[in-house]
């Protein structure tokens, strides 16, 4: 015997049906100063704008600023979830356009030292999320400390910012060694941040490549880039995402092209085998990451 399903019933499963799996995407930079929390808090906001259901993760466990940047005030952090204090869902804070946040914290040692272990937990987590986005935004701590290795090899895309310094490049570079080398995720997003104009973001791009297709077996997409502009600054003193403070500015389109690419972005490459991802056991089929 069937049961019949009303009409507000099969509206429910007709969206379920239209929503797209959970994608998370981790935003790397390996050298700090690159504009990386600022490129992973817009293009959150901007998917967010474009009606996407987006989760923005502070994975910089203990310089953690994605909730100064929005205005926002956290009164738990991952740390209190690691106590046992709360679940990840009641971290979640709410930021404009329905855009959630889930932050970390700011100056404690603890979470600047925590094992793998507990990165792990943090990963695992995501688990017992009730209903996953459609997206999952992990903005990562500077450099290539553990936690930074694991949270990016725990998502389905790594997007690398770099920007016009040297010392940017040779981070990122390491930052792509390490990934690719040590857990084996071979394919990168690169963002250029805080360019003059789109040929030299295309040349920060080609300058990467070059050096990582002759020694890494990997593969770089240019993601696109965002140029230098007076109106991120202000909006940053605002504790605003530019592309909702203002929203035709020269950086706000840069971040508004970027979340368009991510909407063409094709089925994610399977994680390798043995590593941990988020919602893992919603999207994927074992996978996992080595303690």
């Amino acid at each position: 015997m069937t049961t019949p399903v009303n009409n507000s019933q099969a509206a429910g499963l007709n969206w379920l049906a239209d929503r797209k799996p959970c994608r998370s995407i981790a935003v790397a930079g390996g050298k700090g100063g690159v504009g990386k929390t600022t490129v992973a808090v817009n293009l959150s906001m901007a998917l967010a704008m474009g009606g996407r259901d987006v989760l923005l993760l502070d994975a910089d466990l203990a310089m953690a600023n994605i909730d100064v940047l929005l205005g926002l005030q956290p009164t738990r952090h991952l740390g209190h979830m690691l106590d046992g204090a709360c679940t990840i869902e009641e971290l979640v804070l709410h930021a404009p356009h329905g855009l959630k946040v889930i932050p970390a914290t700011s100056g404690a040692r603890r979470m600047a030292q925590l094992p793998n272990i507990e990165h792990a937990a943090v990963i695992r987590a995501f688990d017992e999320y009730a209903m996953p986005p459609e997206f999952l935004v992990v903005d990562t701590a500077a450099g290539i400390s553990d936690s930074v290795s694991m949270f990016a090899a725990a998502s389905d895309e790594v997007v690398v910012v770099v920007c016009d310094e040297p010392a940017s490049l040779t981070d990122a570079y390491a930052l792509i060694k390490v990934l690719s080398r040590e857990f084996d995720v071979n394919r990168f997003r690169v963002v250029a941040n805080m360019v003059r104009h789109a040929q030299e973001g295309r040349q920060l791009f080609e300058k990467l490549s070059r050096v990582t297709s002759r020694f890494l077996d990997v593969s770089l997409d240019f993601m696109g880039m965002v140029p230098h502009d007076e109106y991120l600054r202000q909006a940053i003193r605002r504790q605003s995402a530019v592309v909702e403070a203002w929203p035709s500015s020269r950086s706000a389109v840069g971040f508004k092209n970027l979340a368009r690419a991510v909407d063409t972005w094709g089925e994610p490459e399977p994680r390798a085998q043995g590593r941990i991802g988020f919602f893992a056991d919603r999207t994927t089929m074992g996978g996992g990451l080595p303690l």
